[in-house]
């Protein structure tokens, strides 16, 4: 991972020996910290304050005088619609995301992921909430920013189990009438499902001027398929089995595999959509300092809002 220090990240396999997830995602955060403090890449911390430097122009009545008499230094709060941010975690919890090798399945490392997001978010002061669906919606809760809206988050993560087959479309589309005010929607899946209606709710959402992060999350062996012995395969949501010989299926998997992720690559692409790829033998820290670049990308590219209600 460029751009900051990875030797205080933890492996994936020892972090989910911890049962409490909040713990999981403050360890996380401590590494990631340490590393963006060794970091060439500067201007997080400042990105992510709740203060900026006064410039010739700006309304005086926002000026924090006490830090002022302090430090003979001026600065203005931020306006909220340059401070405060809606967060809506939207978190595959399918049968295929219950696939895990090594003591790590895709499902306890994509709510680790959510309940570290959701930690660091609203720290900064951003309201998360969070949408957890299979076939279709399994749990809504609406973005708020406070402790207890936290803990809640994390115990909606802590208890769920896996469900059913997928429907990202079905899905999205759900979540999209949910999210009526413009969030940074962030989709986190295998993305192991028909592709047919992913673009058509992506497009939906940018429309609707949400930004949009996709996260998809994958065993290495769904990667490699390093199976060298005939075996029975079972598909995790049609319950369906079939005995094959990995010897002679690995071209045909490893090419039909590659052309499902230049599809869900393509489809990103196109709807301006950071797409992010993490495979569960990865520290978490370094898939969360990939979601901070892509934050900083996609607020690049939006326009600045010209709002100016004060906090």
């Amino acid at each position: 991972m460029s751009g900051a220090s990875t030797t205080q990240w933890i492996d994936p396999a020892t972090l989910m020996r911890i049962h409490s997830l909040e713990l999981r995602a403050r360890m996380i955060m401590e590494g990631l910290w340490k590393g963006l403090h060794h970091s060439p890449q500067q201007g997080f911390s400042a990105e992510f304050s709740e203060y900026r430097q006064y410039v010739p122009g700006d309304d005086p009545r926002f000026m924090d005088w006490k830090v002022a008499a302090r430090s003979d230094r001026y600065f203005i709060k931020k306006f909220e619609e340059e401070t405060n941010l809606r967060c809506h975690i939207l978190m595959d919890v399918s049968a295929s995301m219950n696939y895990g090798e090594g003591g790590v399945t895709k499902l306890d490392y994509a709510r680790t992921l959510a309940a570290t997001l959701s930690l660091f978010l609203m720290k900064q002061g951003d309201a998360v909430g969070l949408t957890l669906f299979d076939q279709g919606i399994a749990e809504y809760l609406p973005a708020r920013n406070r402790t207890s809206h936290l803990h809640a988050i994390i115990q909606y993560l802590q208890k769920v189990q896996p469900g059913r087959g997928t429907s990202l479309g079905m899905s999205l589309k759900a979540s999209g009438e949910l999210v009526r005010r413009r969030a940074l929607i962030v989709l986190i899946s295998d993305f192991l499902a028909p592709l047919e209606e992913l673009e058509a709710e992506l497009s939906w959402l940018g429309v609707m001027h949400h930004d949009v992060v996709v996260f998809q999350i994958l065993d290495p062996k769904e990667i490699d398929f390093p199976f060298d012995q005939p075996a029975m395969f079972k598909d995790v949501e049609s319950g369906r089995q079939v005995l094959l010989d990995p010897t002679i299926m690995r071209q045909r998997y490893v090419e039909r595999f590659q052309a499902h992720q230049e599809k869900l690559q393509a489809i990103c692409g196109r709807q301006g959509v950071e797409y992010l790829l993490g495979r569960t033998d990865a520290p978490l820290e370094g898939f969360v300092f990939e979601f901070l670049n892509a934050r900083r990308r996609l607020k690049r590219r939006s326009r600045p809002s010209t709002s100016q209600t004060a906090i």
